[in-house]
């Protein structure tokens, strides 16, 4: 199926819809890889115990391979991504990164990425059930067992390291993600983000980016 002009034309919103578009689904994505790898380097960094540190570390680093290949595809399909999380998923890393250096911190950061998982393997499903191209459903299909896996690691928001594997197979966008995963300095945003929800300078950086992957093509 020819989908460069028509996924392109997709409104950013339809990946909220219980039939998401595909070029919807790509934006959504890519949001959630940004808010992932953000909320994986502020763990790292103000986390209080080792579970949820190895955690934060495990979503940097897979979230960072992901977004490789949905930026690729993207790219290729010729749909236009958004440049920062949405304002939702931003209130939401600031109302953690607020508890930082507090005993509620850990918990509060599971509760978020249990319930951001959550949203991000329905979207998945629903990519599978009703996606028209194939090369987005097919991310879609490998990009599932991570999202699952990660699921696991904090459902019900408990620490579950354990379940981590030492790294993810990349599916057909391997390379791209190999070529693509140092142009993701959105982990150095969260500094940032002003406790109150606020991204200033963050918003800034994630929009220089946006400028230089644009520069690339």
């Amino acid at each position: 199926m020819a989908a460069g002009p028509a996924l392109a034309a997709a409104p950013a919103d339809g990946a909220t819809s219980g039939h998401p578009t595909d070029a919807g689904f790509l934006r959504a994505s890519h949001q959630g890889n940004l808010t992932e790898i953000a909320a994986g380097k502020d763990a790292q960094k103000n986390a209080t115990t080792d579970c949820v540190k190895k955690v934060g570390k495990v979503l940097v680093r897979d979230h960072t391979k992901l977004d490789a290949d949905t930026r690729a595809l993207a790219d290729k399909l010729g749909v236009d991504l958004p440049v920062a999380p949405s304002k939702e998923q931003q209130d939401t890393l600031a109302a953690v990164m607020a508890k930082a250096g507090t005993k509620a911190y850990d918990k509060a950061w599971l509760d978020a990425q249990a319930a951001a998982h959550e949203k991000t393997l329905a979207r998945i499903d629903n990519q599978i059930a009703n996606g028209h191209n194939a090369q987005v459903t097919a991310a879609a299909k490998a990009a599932r067992p991570v999202v699952a896996m990660h699921l696991d690691m904090v459902r019900g928001g408990e620490c579950h390291a354990a379940s981590a594997p030492h790294a993810i197979h990349a599916g057909n966008g391997g390379q791209a993600a190999t070529n693509l995963a140092a142009d993701v300095p959105v982990v150095l945003a969260v500094p940032a983000l002003a406790v109150g929800g606020v991204l200033v300078a963050g918003g800034a950086f994630w929009a220089a980016s946006r400028i230089r992957r644009n520069d690339n093509r």
